[in-house]
């Protein structure tokens, strides 16, 4: 009996997991999806590795065979070392997750590929996404962090070590401050977690107890509390959200001049709300950004949205049966 090709892709979080069987033509023929309650560690890869027995099997009992894993981690895969950085994972701090996956599986005739989250959440846009056709696209990934998938002349730029596209650490503005150690300038006030501290260091400085923000305890406010004011016109709000925008603008005008890309796609949890600015970051990258270029650049926000990740760890590794790309 001849089998149909299919493959599976990971998308492993933070706070879940989710696996999916896919067609070669990348539709999605089983998914599951489990909450890591708090595992750590190599309690997390046995979960993974059941949810792979599970597809698996379904698999064989519907006579496809799989040939392919793509994993999508959510920090940072070294692709020399082959190990693993994901500080939101507890105890996986260089963790070689490819040993281990090929160690429980014993699965030698399966190809197994991992990447970093950015890297599919741009693989996943190019697949069924708002890149569709594109050669050269960035994806921006704005939530917790800030972080860029980069593709260029079809292929994912990993870098040395594959720390490329961690632009949270992109220098926005002088002098240097001890603040920006843990997650660089961009990131300090451009990512999620960035325009809470920024309205509380705002709050603080500018003692705004007229700001309907100063009623939410600090350790509780979030970046939506900050939109939602926003919309009401709330000064500090504003101040802070306007911030956010030149940054978000610098950023890309730095990465249409590098890169050259296409186009350029938010996503991340903060886009959503932050949709409504586009126009407003390409107006502020229009001033800082190389003439030529970025008028080839569009702007657009994800149409995946939460699903990229496992849409793009499933086009990881039907890129291993498919030249559809060149993934290094």
């Amino acid at each position: 009996m001849k089998h149909a090709q299919a493959v599976i892709g990971i998308d492993i979080g933070g706070t879940k997991i989710s696996a999916a069987l896919f067609q070669a033509d990348g539709q999605i023929l089983r998914k599951e999806t489990q909450l890591l309650n708090q595992r750590k560690g190599y309690v997390v890869i046995d979960m993974i590795s059941n949810m792979v027995r599970s597809l698996l099997h379904y698999s064989r009992n519907r006579t496809y065979k799989v040939t392919a894993i793509g994993a999508c981690i959510p920090g940072i895969y070294n692709p020399v070392k082959k190990t693993v950085w994901a500080p939101n994972i507890q105890g996986w701090n260089h963790i070689p997750l490819l040993e281990e996956l090929k160690n429980r599986l014993e699965i030698p005739q399966i190809k197994l590929i991992i990447e970093s989250d950015r890297s599919c959440y741009i693989l996943g846009e190019i697949w069924k996404g708002a890149a569709k056709g594109c050669t050269d696209a960035i994806f921006i990934a704005v939530g917790t962090g800030i972080g860029a998938g980069i593709l260029s002349n079809g292929r994912i730029i990993n870098g040395n070590s594959g720390i490329a596209g961690a632009i949270g650490w992109m220098a926005m503005e002088p002098p240097y401050l001890n603040k920006y150690d843990s997650c660089g300038n961009f990131e300090y006030y451009a990512s999620g977690d960035g325009i809470a501290r920024s309205a509380v260091e705002t709050l603080r400085i500018k003692k705004a107890s007229h700001s309907t923000l100063a009623s939410i305890p600090c350790d509780q406010l979030t970046a939506h509390h900050v939109f939602d004011a926003y919309t009401k016109k709330d000064p500090v709000a504003t101040e802070v959200i306007e911030k956010a925008i030149r940054h978000w603008g610098m950023s890309v005008a730095n990465l249409v001049s590098i890169f050259n890309p296409q186009k350029i796609i938010f996503g991340g949890g903060l886009f959503g709300p932050a949709s409504q600015f586009l126009d407003r970051i390409l107006e502020e990258a229009k001033k800082w950004a190389q003439p030529l270029s970025i008028q080839e650049v569009q702007l657009e926000t994800s149409i995946l949205q939460g699903n990229a990740g496992l849409i793009g760890a499933g086009y990881l590794a039907i890129s291993n049966i498919k030249d559809k790309v060149n993934v290094k």
